[in-house]
């Protein structure tokens, strides 16, 4: 599969005294969804902007396929904003086509793109209302067809999933995920923790303008460690400290709390609970992306 290769470079930026990037940088491979997440102030935003040249950086780049981002790069770029930029007095279908055909599509080829993507999303019967008569919904599968209407080498969407009702997140994940497929690099931003842990393939955690971390899901799951609930009703408190990699979070009325580095061995522990009498309840889990989003941030 070829595809373009996306790379935020060292990027540093300062309003005044205040720092909102602070050498911010990681790649966005071809067909990799990438989901960036962070609080608002972060610098997810920044970062984007800088990104399409919107704004500009004190220092580091944005590239793709080892090309800085100029005007002409920015011609195969899907950008959506989190602030809409639609015109609301426009209708649907002539916007759409004027904005394709700013992006250097013939008349006829634009016309054809409206028509794919307004159907594919689910707008077509509403080509010709205007942008403010349609509800926040269908308003962002409008901004997300502007944002695919050019056939983009690379997708970066600013919170593409805010206020959207489950059958358009449905839709717009498995439209991202499709052009993942074909090779398209997708940056996208979200607070929304549940849906970029199902979708993404890589994670960026982005906090006070500085890259807190960055990988799998998997793999950073894998590394804030995992937890036992133990019930084994006759363990006294202090049944597992001797264990290699095993910490006792919280220990009641025989239910243990048990957090497990890398290196544990979650059968000694096992054994270690039997030996004091029997076990009722033996449950491993590994942190979901919340958990993992808070102990970064924290």
């Amino acid at each position: 599969m070829s595809g373009s290769t996306l790379e935020i470079d060292d990027l540093h930026k300062r309003y005044g005294e205040t720092v909102a990037l602070d050498g911010v940088g990681f790649t966005v491979n071809p067909g990799e969804v990438f989901g960036f997440v962070g609080s608002n102030g972060a610098g997810k935003t920044t970062t984007m902007r800088i990104t399409l040249g919107v704004l500009g950086a004190d220092s580091g780049e944005a590239r793709l396929n080892g090309r800085p981002i100029d005007l002409n790069v920015r011609r195969t770029i899907g950008y959506m904003p989190e602030e809409r930029g639609l015109y609301p007095k426009m209708k649907v279908g002539a916007q759409l086509k004027y904005l394709a055909e700013l992006h250097g599509l013939s008349t006829a080829d634009a016309s054809a793109a409206v028509a794919t993507w307004t159907e594919r999303l689910g707008i077509d019967g509403r080509v010709n209302d205007t942008v403010d008569s349609l509800s926040l919904g269908n308003q962002q599968r409008v901004q997300l067809a502007a944002a695919l209407i050019h056939d983009p080498a690379v997708l970066v969407l600013d919170e593409p999933f805010s206020g959207l009702d489950p059958v358009a997140v449905d839709t717009m994940s498995e439209v991202l995920l499709e052009k993942a497929r074909t090779g398209v690099p997708v940056l996208f931003s979200s607070h929304q923790l549940d849906l970029v842990q199902r979708l993404c393939d890589r994670v960026g955690i982005i906090g006070s303008g500085r890259m807190k971390a960055v990988g799998t899901v998997d793999a950073l799951r894998g590394k804030s460690g995992t937890t036992l609930e133990v019930h084994a009703p006759a363990a006294p408190a202090g049944w597992a400290d001797a264990l290699t990699g095993v910490t006792t979070v919280s220990h009641s009325d025989g239910r243990t709390s048990l957090s497990l580095a890398p290196e544990a061995d979650d059968q000694a522990v096992l054994a270690a609970a039997l030996a004091t009498g029997p076990v009722h309840e033996f449950a491993r889990s590994t942190p979901s992306l919340t958990d993992l989003y808070r102990e970064v941030v924290a």
